[in-house]
């Protein structure tokens, strides 16, 4: 497998009201095609800050990072990014808000169109793409915002907290769907999240972070639960041994 994003030695500073802030010191992985890699680190140690680099959004101080063997220069086709919130506009039908990234980029034609239909039908949404956002629950409507993202056919998915604003039993349900999608549509990602049983049930690989500013800690496989959708990781011996060593890792973060 090829590796879609590569970071090597990425550091980022920013300046605030009284002294440059040193956000992400040293950081390298990378990500291969059809992975799901997660970042875990404490709050405010730059998790977001590395995805707004690879985005194209932030622009590293020193490193490099790539985007499917290209220097990153600014937002790529290849990127799709979702965010915290599902950010889906209230004035819009579903199904209008998941054309909205075609009509951004011109290209909503009668074969994108029938792509989208396609997908809302496939995920359980096409009788609801005439609704509003306000008549979804809010599962409903982060499979509504996946679907946006996936409209536009980008290689590599970032999911920046999107399950943060939800109960934690929807958490649970639509972290598995979106594993589940992701998985079907053969697309990688790179999710930064808090919650540590989170990124045990739904990564390949995770990438430890130190406080900030940001350095690698520590990269895991999760060998034998890599195959097991998220709620039956859950379930096993393994799930735990991951947690714990993973809570240490971050307990006894420098």
């Amino acid at each position: 497998m090829g590796n879609l994003i590569s970071l090597h030695r990425a550091r980022l500073c920013y300046q605030a009201p009284q002294a440059e802030v040193e956000a992400v010191s040293d950081v390298s992985f990378d990500l291969q095609e059809g992975e799901f890699v997660a970042l875990v680190g404490p709050s405010g140690c730059g998790k977001s800050t590395l995805l707004g680099a690879i985005a194209g959004l932030e622009t590293l101080s020193a490193g490099t990072v790539t985007v499917c063997g290209k220097a990153v220069a600014g937002p790529s086709p290849h990127i799709g990014l979702m965010p915290q919130r599902d950010q889906l506009f209230e004035w819009r039908t579903i199904e209008d808000n998941a054309l909205l990234g075609l009509q951004v980029r011109h290209c909503a034609d009668a074969a994108h169109r029938e792509h989208v239909e396609m997908l809302l039908a496939r995920y359980g949404l096409k009788e609801f793409a005439g609704k509003h956002p306000s008549q979804l629950s809010g599962g409903m409507r982060q499979r509504a915002a996946l679907i946006r993202t996936l409209a536009t056919d980008p290689d590599i998915l970032l999911l920046d907290e999107p399950f943060s604003a939800l109960d934690y039993q929807t958490r649970l349900q639509v972290s598995a769907d979106i594993w589940r999608i992701i998985r079907q549509e053969g697309k990688a990602a790179l999710l930064v999240t808090h919650d540590i049983a989170e990124a045990v049930s739904m990564a390949d690989r995770i990438v430890v972070l130190s406080r900030r500013p940001a350095r690698v800690k520590a990269i895991l496989d999760m060998g034998e639960l890599r195959p097991l959708p998220p709620l039956e990781r859950r379930e096993k011996p393994q799930f735990a041994r991951w947690f714990d060593r993973i809570w240490r890792e971050l307990d006894d973060n420098e």
